[in-house]
């Protein structure tokens, strides 16, 4: 049992399946409190009740879009007032849609940054001041690789992605003042059901079914970096690699890749 998590309350976003739900059963292996967002209520209680048989965890379920944003406020609320704490926010919610740009509806595009960018930034912004006023915390926003090297395809998707990562890292040098941790995870594709919407045709993931993360090796993985250092998590490493490659030669890589980048 990890002696950092025991007893501390933990908030997750998107957690009624994929990697939230599994970041969910790490965090109460390991004697963690849960405070689980979503929108889906009845995967939530399923996964409550779980949690509460296997590991007595004291668990709470919050319904919530976090597109909701007046409702945000509330929901963190009162979190604090059923926990008396909030320790760590993984803001996990988010979705993908694989088109070309040209393709890619106004409203799809809006739908993305709504719940990738803006969701994630009002969940932080309710967490931030109470982890500044206690001098401890730690914020983990789930980004992606595409965040870090974009591909055809996946325009606005990338987009959204880059932005969760500009704000990680402004947010992590302002609340490193105050003692409050801030994380990115960029992972590649991973085996959820995030591709039922993101590739409805299911090309993409014919693709690159080989290469899937496993949700929940991504989770244990995001689980053990709660209340250390970790800058980042980048899976898997020779994703990672090509992307570190695209930022020092992105000409090079577009002009070789191109035919590989279009197999969404």
């Amino acid at each position: 049992m990890n002696s950092r998590i025991k007893g501390k309350t933990i908030v997750i976003t998107g957690a009624s399946g994929g990697i939230g739900e599994q970041m969910a059963i790490k965090v109460a292996e390991n004697g963690g409190d849960l405070a689980l967002i979503a929108r889906r209520v009845h995967l939530l209680e399923a996964l409550k009740e779980k949690l509460i048989k296997e590991f007595n965890s004291k668990v709470e379920v919050y319904p919530l879009n976090v597109t909701d944003y007046d409702q945000i406020p509330h929901v963190f609320h009162t979190i604090l007032q059923d926990f008396g704490s909030i320790h760590a926010l993984i803001n996990n919610a988010g979705y993908g849609i694989f088109q070309e740009a040209h393709e890619t509806s106004f409203q799809d595009v809006k739908g993305m940054m709504d719940v990738n960018v803006l969701g994630l930034m009002a969940c932080t912004g309710e967490a931030l001041p109470y982890m500044r006023k206690q001098g401890s915390g730690h914020i983990i926003n789930i980004a992606s690789q595409a965040g870090k090297f974009a591909t055809p395809k996946s325009s606005a998707y990338s987009a959204s992605k880059h932005a969760v990562l500009g704000y990680t890292n402004s947010v992590r040098m302002e609340a490193k003042r105050y003692g409050v941790k801030v994380t990115a995870v960029n992972p590649g594709p991973i085996a959820t059901n995030f591709f039922s919407i993101a590739d409805e045709s299911g090309t993409y993931v014919k693709n690159v079914q080989k290469f899937m993360l496993d949700p929940a090796y991504v989770a244990e993985k995001v689980v053990n970096a709660l209340f250390t250092n970790k800058r980042e998590i980048n899976l898997p490493r020779w994703m990672n690699m090509g992307s570190r490659i695209y930022q020092l030669f992105p000409s090079f890589v577009e002009k070789v890749g191109n035919n590989l980048f279009f197999k969404k």
